[in-house]
């Protein structure tokens, strides 16, 4: 197992602490405002309290166990008057997050720039879970989830830290649990599938089970538990949590520009679009997605002053509407100019058709506006997506999945968590018609791709847009694009057959049906699983 050399008094510290750790209780309920734990190579987790280091300077040579004598995992508190100094070398560490007071999702986001001043880097996000509380259920619903980061604190520093961390945020003593699936889940996102250093070839060796961590997390029943036993995947939304698991959800498009392939020009004036957000509505669309900037093959490109002033005041009106109560409204932007404004107007979420490329300062505002952000996959812009180099693919799922997951991962560095990352790999955008078709039927595949790199990712909602594009006019021999609407239906059950979770379409009615028989189909064919098990 990993080694670290230190001194009598750390060994000192560490007896005096483990001694303090054990004397806590068992029985004390969980009201928590935040809860850390860190995984590092260094130490092992025992089954209950706050901090579970993993990572470890190779250079460095002690046996952990021989002065933790304990199973499996253990946990240190730090003692008073100890003195450890802090490594010179950046640890990686996995750090557990876990909320069920107050504004939980808050809490996290509080904790998390407690930590980068603290000296601790997030590097990885883990997706977000709601859970019921276990064994004391008296309470509220917990959040959960994990990072990994990078820091130069050694163990007891770590530790110190982010028991000030918790502390701040009003966490009282409470008990955790090692090989729960609320612990399990976010640990395992924080990895993908190809082993790609020692560090997390180390990590594995913390489960008993020869197979590691993806072993325990199988046995314990892996993804069959999301949905399952009071554990959920979910996203903050608009002051709420979204399980985008339960139905696909549908985005009806409004186009406030007078070049849009379909409808441009068919929304001039502020009561003809709220005429037409009431419609979809009606009609049962989940989210509006507003656009104000036409993102079509050879599109103008138009500044952000000229992109605002077509957008908020439908914006503005559309918010106000009582109809909108439960609905989710996103802005269609490449400016992150465009998409501060219109989260400050009311905006739900952004939805950047270029993941961040067409300007450099989307990433960091998305960062700080705290919204679900959604990246799709292209090459180039609108003016030279469809050129022919950008048309070269040697398996179309395969190179999307990297360069999405390339950019949602800068996106991620940047400060957005993965469970606000919703992917789109970008049907129609530097895409030969054959290529749409591999994508539609490909998704699983782009998630097994990218999840050799993050589960979390992997795991992230999926976003269709086939709605009315070209490679169907081109295959059903309909140039006109309000033709393309029962081409569009199959396109979208494709899609949301092989795994899609939300559906960008111009009419809603239609897909809407479309959705809900697959949704049916769905839910039946994994009943039919789960009876057979």
């Amino acid at each position: 197992m990993a080694e670290i050399k230190y001194g009598d008094k750390r060994k000192e510290a560490a007896d005096q602490s483990l001694k303090a750790y054990q004397c806590n209780s068992f029985n004390k309920p969980e009201r928590w405002h935040i809860s850390l734990k860190s995984f590092s190579k260094t130490e092992a987790s025992a089954q209950m309290g706050i901090l579970k280091c993993l990572g470890l300077p190779r250079h460095q040579v002690f046996t952990a166990k021989k002065y933790l004598n304990v199973s499996s995992f253990s946990c240190l508190h730090t003692a008073q008057n100890s003195s450890v100094e802090a490594h010179s070398q950046d640890e990686d560490v996995v750090i557990a997050l876990g909320s069920n007071v107050g504004n939980r999702v808050h809490n996290f986001k509080e904790a998390l720039k407690m930590m980068k001043k603290s000296g601790i880097q997030v590097t990885r996000h883990a997706c977000l879970y709601e859970t019921a509380p276990a064994y004391i259920t008296d309470q509220p619903c917990f959040i959960n989830s994990a990072v990994r980061a990078v820091t130069k604190l050694g163990p007891h520093e770590l530790l110190a830290a982010l028991k000030r961390i918790e502390k701040n945020l009003g966490r009282t003593d409470g008990i955790r649990i090692w090989e729960r699936p609320f612990v399990i889940a976010p640990l395992v996102d924080l990895l993908g599938s190809a082993i790609d250093n020692d560090t997390v070839a180390s990590w594995h060796s913390f489960s008993s089970h020869s197979g590691g961590l993806f072993e325990l997390w199988e046995k314990l029943g892996g993804e069959s538990l999301i949905g399952q036993e009071g554990i959920c995947r979910v996203m903050p939304v608009a002051n709420s949590l979204l399980d985008w698991s339960l139905r696909t959800s549908v985005m009806g498009i409004l186009n406030l520009t007078p070049d849009s392939f379909s409808d441009g020009g068919n929304f001039p004036s502020v009561e003809s679009a709220v005429s037409q957000v009431r419609l979809m509505i009606s009609e049962g669309a989940d989210i509006i997605d507003i656009g104000a900037q036409s993102t079509r093959p050879k599109a103008s490109r138009i500044s952000v002053e000229e992109e605002l002033s077509r957008l908020i005041p439908v914006l503005e009106a559309v918010k106000s509407m009582p109809e909108l109560e439960g609905k989710l409204i996103s802005v269609d932007t490449f400016y992150s100019d465009v998409a501060s404004e219109a989260v400050s107007r009311g905006a739900h979420l952004i939805n950047d058709v270029s993941a961040g490329q067409l300007d450099p300062n989307m990433f960091k505002v998305i960062a700080d506006l705290d919204v679900p952000y959604v990246a799709m996959h292209t090459r180039g812009d609108p003016c030279t997506m469809q050129s022919s180099e950008n048309l070269k693919y040697d398996d179309v799922c395969k190179k999307v999945s990297s360069e999405l997951y390339s950019r949602v991962r800068q996106a991620e560095l940047s400060g957005i968590p993965a469970w606000r990352i919703i992917i789109d790999p970008g049907i129609g955008f530097s895409k030969k018609p054959e290529y749409n078709l591999d994508i539609l039927t490909g998704l699983p595949a782009i998630r097994a791709e990218i999840a050799k790199s993050s589960f979390a990712i992997s795991r992230a909602p999926i976003l269709i847009g086939p709605s009315r594009k070209r490679f169907l006019g081109d295959i059903c021999s309909r140039p006109s694009a309000v033709e393309r609407d029962p081409a569009t239906i199959a396109s979208i059950t494709a899609g949301v057959l092989a795994g899609a979770n939300i559906v960008r379409v111009h009419n809603v009615k239609d897909n809407c049906d479309a959705v809900k028989l697959c949704d049916a189909i769905l839910k039946r064919k994994r009943s039919a699983m789960e009876s057979r098990q």
